[in-house]
């Protein structure tokens, strides 16, 4: 009888020093920005140049400035806005169940890393929510440190864990005040999820990346055959060849809602394509919405 309980360490082959090693590997390869708007502070790039006010740093005084005008003025620097992300992994057992070498899951909590990491290079708040039945609420932050503490408690997983993508995102919705920006990392399987984003999307910045498994759509190589739904337990009878489930309309109406979406197949190779994804957000200034 197979275990409800696991690790990753057992899927993706990775112990815990190799696995924060593919997370720093995969961060540096995404080149991931989460906005592009500027705001005044101590960043690196000049803005411009205001009267010195009591308590000012004597090292930003703008001596040229200062000499044509008479009296003291300090520089003033361009930062990025510091808009903060939030990371929703979907825990559910369907996450977890693969017909590959490594599962949904495990790709999602290593893409999760990589992108939390880069999103604090670029000085954005990073938190992390499990979209399942355990308590995994991690507020934003800017430690490196516990973004692998929260990645590692993700690490282990259930096979029989229920999703609550959707209770998650009415939780933002009431708790969320300022603009966000809010990357879910599942493979979409509960019900209503989809319209749920499209609210979250009228006011803050919503990106989808779903994670797919080749046997979900019908290529099992099997005969006629009992399955059993991983979350809800709902038996059903299937064949080789049945199609579980519609994904080209779930991503017809997360684009119709103004969501970025981009499938991630996980029998072939997609970190190319979620680099490209992630650098035309970037150039196009979508998280400065």
């Amino acid at each position: 009888m197979k275990p409800l309980t696991g690790t990753l360490e057992s899927c993706d082959g990775l112990d815990g020093r190799q696995f924060a090693i593919a997370v720093r590997q995969l961060a540096d390869s995404l080149q991931y920005g989460t906005d592009a708007s500027p705001f005044v502070g101590s960043g690196i790039e000049y803005a411009q140049s205001r009267p010195y006010e009591a308590g000012d740093p004597v090292k930003q005084i703008d001596w040229r400035v200062t000499a044509r005008m008479g009296r003291p003025f300090i520089k003033e620097y361009e930062a990025p806005k510091q808009m903060p992300v939030y990371l929703l992994v979907d825990t559910s057992g369907s996450m977890c169940v693969s017909s590959t070498g490594t599962s949904k899951y495990a790709w999602a909590v290593q893409i999760a890393g990589g992108l939390a990491l880069a999103a604090l290079a670029r000085m954005s708040p990073v938190g992390m929510i499990g979209c399942g039945e355990r308590a995994f609420d991690a507020k934003p932050s800017l430690s490196r440190h516990r973004v692998f503490l929260w990645l590692h408690q993700l690490r282990h997983y259930r096979f029989d864990e229920a999703t609550t993508l959707v209770e998650k995102l009415d939780q933002l919705t009431e708790v969320l005040t300022n603009r966000a920006m809010l990357i879910v990392l599942s493979d979409l399987r509960q019900p209503d999820a989809t319209e749920r984003l499209k609210r979250l999307a009228q006011k803050h910045d919503c990106v989808v990346l779903q994670l797919t498994d080749p046997a979900e759509r019908g290529r099992l190589r099997a005969g006629i055959f009992r399955g059993e739904e991983a979350e809800t337990g709902r038996t059903f009878v299937g064949h080789g060849r049945s199609r579980w489930f519609d994904d080209d309309e779930t991503a017809d109406e997360l684009r119709r809602g103004g969501i970025d979406h981009l499938p991630l197949p996980i029998n072939k190779p997609f970190i190319h394509a979620l680099r490209g994804f992630l650098r035309k957000r970037d150039c196009l200034g979508r998280g400065a919405r």
